[in-house]
C-alpha cells in the first residue's frame, strides 16, 4: 500500500514543493491549505485524485476548521497516515517596540498553535500506530534571532523547542520527528505579510537573490528526514552560521550586527 502525508499550506509555496517530493516518492497526498481552490489546483498538479491525492480546505488558526479537517482526512485515512507536516504559516515584520499587539497574536496563533492544533489532532494516531514521521517548519530565525522580526522570530523559535519536546516524547513510539528551519528562499511568505514595509522590503529581495528556490528546500528536507535528521537547516550558508553561533556567540553576535547595519545604510 502506498504511503500517505498531509500537509498543511500544501497549495503553494514549499508546502507544494514538499508534496512534489513526497509524491515522487509514492505518498498519496492530502494537500491541506486555506484556499480550497489553490489546494485542489495542486491536487492536479501532482496527478490528480486517481494518483490517491486529495485536497482538504482548513484554516489552522481556527480551532473548528482543523477539527474539520481531521474529521476529513480520518473518513478518507480511517487507518491513519504516515507522513504529518505542519508547513502553514505567514510573516511579520517588526522590532519588540513597534510590533503591534495584533500583529503578536496573529503570527503566535498561526505559526504555534497551528502546529499545537496539529500534533493534538494526530499525535495519538501516531503513537497508536508506533510509526511514522512528523515535520514542522520553523526557520533560521527560530534558530538565530536577528533585529526586527520578533514575534515571528519568536513564533519559529517556539517550533523549534516543540519539536525537541516531541521529540524525546516519541523517541519510545517509533515515530521521528524533525523541524525545517530554512533561511530565505524564493517563496510567496510574504504575500500576507504584516508589520513593517521596509523589513518586509529587504526581507523580499533577499529572497528574490537568493539562489535556493523551494524545490531546491523540499529536496533537501525530502532526503535529511529521509535519514532521520531532527535538525533540518536546507542552506549551507545557515549551517555554518549555526556552528559559529553555538561555537561563538559573540563573534556571532558582531557579524549579525555588521550585516544589519550594511542592509539598513543599503
Amino acid at each position: 500500500m502506498n504511503k500517505r502525508a498531509l500537509i498543511t499550506g500544501a497549495g503553494s509555496g514549499l508546502g507544494l514543493a514538499l508534496a512534489k517530493q513526497f509524491a515522487a516518492a509514492g505518498h498519496a497526498i492530502a494537500v491541506a491549505d486555506l484556499d480550497p481552490g489553490r489546494a485542489q489546483a495542486a491536487v492536479e498538479t501532482l496527478g490528480g485524485a486517481a494518483a490517491g491525492h486529495f485536497a482538504v480546505s482548513v484554516d489552522v488558526g481556527d480551532d473548528a476548521s482543523v477539527a474539520a479537517m481531521v474529521q476529513a482526512v480520518n473518513q478518507r485515512w480511517p487507518d491513519g497516515f504516515d507522513v504529518l507536516i505542519n508547513n502553514a504559516g505567514v510573516a511579520t515584520a517588526g522590532s519588540v517596540a513597534e510590533s503591534s499587539l495584533e500583529d503578536w497574536h496573529w503570527v503566535m496563533n498561526i505559526n504555534l498553535m497551528g502546529v499545537v492544533r496539529g500534533l493534538r489532532a494526530f499525535v495519538p494516531m501516531f503513537k497508536r500506530r508506533k510509526t511514522g514521521l512528523i515535520l514542522s517548519t520553523a526557520s533560521f530565525a527560530g534558530l538565530a534571532g536577528a533585529p526586527n522580526i520578533a514575534s515571528y522570530g519568536t513564533s519559529k523559535a517556539a517550533v523549534v523547542a516543540l519539536s525537541e519536546m516531541l521529540r524525546a516524547e516519541l523517541a519510545d513510539h517509533g515515530v521521528k520527528v524533525g523541524v525545517i528551519c530554512p533561511s530565505f528562499f524564493k517563496t510567496n511568505l510574504l504575500d500576507n505579510a504584516r508589520g513593517n514595509d521596509r523589513f518586509k522590503a529587504v526581507a523580499g529581495h533577499l529572497m528574490e537573490t537568493a539562489r535556493e528556490t523551494a524545490d531546491d528546500i523540499a529536496r533537501y528536507v525530502f532526503e535529511a528526514a529521509s535519514r532521520g535528521q531532527f535538525l533540518i537547516i536546507p542552506t549551507g550558508p545557515e549551517r555554518t552560521r549555526w556552528r559559529v553561533k553555538r561555537w561563538f556567540p559573540e563573534y556571532y553576535f558582531k557579524q549579525l550586527m555588521k550585516f544589519t547595519r550594511a542592509m539598513r545604510a543599503h
